[in-house]
């Protein structure tokens, strides 16, 4: 078995519990999809909020998914100064029987997190589309 890690974030509108729970649930569908995963694979979701998301856990929402026998733990992220507001960011870690490519997702506001993930999913998406063209 392979052990991988998956990272993604996104952020909400608004610190409403509707909110982060469609928003946490939109963002592990898109992480669950994209890496071809069931939940029997998932080790393990560490969630990370910014202090001003105090509504409800986003695990409430990966629970309401479908999410029942996934360890989840909620943490607040670090208070750092000028860093990303109403921010919710997901640590997987995954076992597959052999390894194969990660998608990291990064949602909303939150993609300006990491950029370079970003620009290399576009460069792949230009790319499968030439492909096809052939």
């Amino acid at each position: 078995m392979f052990v991988q890690a998956i990272r993604g974030a996104t952020t909400v509108d608004y610190d409403k519990p509707d909110e982060v729970k469609l928003k946490t649930k939109k963002l592990l569908n898109t992480i669950i999809d994209k890496n071809d995963l069931c939940e029997e694979q998932i080790i393990y979701i560490l969630f990370t909020v910014t202090d001003d998301i105090q509504s409800v856990y986003p695990a409430v929402g990966a629970r309401e998914m479908g999410l029942l026998d996934t360890p989840l733990l909620c943490c607040q992220e670090m208070n750092v100064t000028d860093s990303l507001d109403r921010c919710i960011r997901i640590l997987m870690l995954i076992q597959r029987p052999q390894k194969a490519e990660v998608f990291h997702v990064y949602q909303e506001n939150a993609v300006i997190l990491r950029p370079d993930i970003i620009h290399k999913q576009k460069q792949r998406r230009s790319c499968l589309n030439r492909d096809e063209t052939y």
